[in-house]
Parts: structure tokens; sequence; C-alpha cells
């Protein structure tokens, strides 16, 4: 069976590294595709005799809402598996990286570049919508970038279930635009009031310790557990592909990461892959 991958997202938030990075796991990239091309690139990668197996579709920003949205369910209707990966990033970084390397947004056309990038990200609301998938760009380095694609795309097959990924946060340094569920563990006692402690991370045992000696860190995670029963087989039912579970705390380098790995260990015990991230540890 296909595979196909469409790209999309807003400009400066990483199309390209995305592309670049399934193009090295042998994906066949075609990058700035109008969408009225898209059917016929499907028909040919599907015909007879075709050795192109797994097919990269990186939609530019000019492309039209509406022939971009009719391509889609077209595709998506084929015998082929299709997945939207959409790029995402904050106003904020996305001017600092156009004002870095110099380059004019290619949507701008005489308004400021904020001005732009809130059009261009008011147009592509309906293809977000759509995607399988949304990466949030905002703290990923190219590299970091390249080890999130090919964590969702390196080692599946067309017959995987849901991927999930459980991610570590914190809360100063904002919300992860790319989760689809976003808990808070701000309740629990902070290591970073204990001396000893506070230099360390959620990755060592001695943090991990005092979190999960406290009831409430007990009894939070049962209600989890029970809360995943009811949630994971309805996601999975409704065919979701993607499916990325937000823990925070205040800065993302103690409890969010603790308890991050624990619900990481609970969707293992169901038969998912979790992907774990902790997204701001390094802070």
């Amino acid at each position: 069976m296909s595979e196909f991958v469409v790209i999309a997202g807003l400009s400066g938030a990483g199309r390209t590294q995305a592309a670049n990075a399934l193009e090295d796991l042998g994906w066949f990239v075609i990058d700035n595709l109008p969408p009225s091309l898209i059917d016929k690139v499907a028909e040919l990668a599907q015909a007879p005799g075709s050795s192109i197996e797994r097919v990269a579709l990186v939609i530019g920003p000019r492309a039209g809402l509406d022939e971009l949205t009719t391509s889609l369910a077209s595709l998506r209707a084929s015998n082929a598996r299709v997945r939207v990966l959409f790029l995402d990033a904050s106003d904020k970084v996305l001017v600092r990286r156009f004002t870095d390397t110099r380059r004019r947004h290619p949507l701008g056309e005489g308004e400021g570049i904020i001005e732009t990038i809130e059009r261009e990200r008011a147009g592509l609301e309906p293809v977000k919508a759509e995607a399988d998938v949304v990466v949030d760009t905002t703290d990923l380095n190219v590299h970091q970038l390249r080890d999130r694609i090919i964590a969702l795309f390196g080692s599946e097959s067309p017959g995987a279930g849901m991927q999930t990924t459980v991610l570590s946060f914190g809360y100063k340094h904002g919300l992860p635009l790319d989760a689809d569920l976003v808990v808070d563990c701000r309740f629990l006692p902070n290591p970073h009031w204990v001396e000893d402690l506070r230099p360390q991370t959620g990755e060592d045992p001695e943090v991990r310790e005092y979190v999960m000696r406290f009831p409430q860190t007990t009894e939070f995670l049962r209600r989890l557990d029970a809360l995943l029963d009811l949630l994971l087989p309805s996601y999975v039912q409704e065919g979701k592909s993607y499916l990325t579970l937000a823990l925070g705390c205040t800065g993302g380098r103690h409890r969010s990461v603790v308890i991050s790995a624990e619900v990481a260990k609970l969707l293992r015990r169901r038969g998912f892959e979790a992907n774990l991230v902790h997204r701001d540890v390094g802070r």
C-alpha cells in the first residue's frame, strides 16, 4: 500500500527541514507542489509497476485553500495511507527566524511581517484542523526537528496503530502548540524548593523518588490511568493516527519530567510505543 505524507504549515516553521528528514528516511519528496497536481502524483505513485511506495508532498505557501482541501479529501478517499503533517511555531519565533536569515516572507505584500504571519496563520487554520499530527517547532532546532520527524515516521509500517508522544514542558516557557491533551502537574510538591534537588532534573533518581513518595502523586496517576482507559480505545476507534499528551510544571525540569516518564509506562503497558520528549529539561 502506498503511503503519503502531506507537509503543510507556516512559512518559517520548518517545512523544508521536515522534508529533508523524510528524504533521508527514503521518502520520495516533491517540494512546493501545487494542490492541483496531488491527484496526478498519487495516480502515478500507485500505478502498476511503480517503485515509489512512500511519497512526501510539501505544500507551498501560495496554495489555494479550497483547492488544497478538495485534493486532500480526494487523496484520503484513495486506497493509500495518508497523513497530514502541520508545522507550527509562535509568531515571535517566526519573526526572529525571518530577521536572522534576512529572508522576506513569501506572502509579504507590502505589509509588516507580523501582519503577514497573522494572515497566513488564519488562512491555514482549516488545514491545521485536518492535520493528523501538528509539530510545534518553536523550541526546536534543526537537529531536534529532524529527530522528531524520525520518531514520527522513521519506524512505522502501514499497519501501525496510533502513535503516542508524551511531552514534558514548563509553563513559564509556553504551552506546546502540538498537544492533544494538556495536564497540569503544578499541584504536586516541587523539588525546586529542596536545595539538594534544585540543580537536578526529573531524570535523576533522587528527584523521581521525591515526587513519587507523596500520596497525591499516586492518586493522580491512578486517576490518570483510568482516564486513559476511557480515552485511548475511543481515539483508536475514531482512527486517530497520533496522540500527544503534554504534562507541565513550572519550569519543565522536575515534576513534569517524572510524571511524563510514568505516563509513558502506562501507555507502553497498553501496547503503545510511547515516544518520550522532555522539551524544557535542559533550560
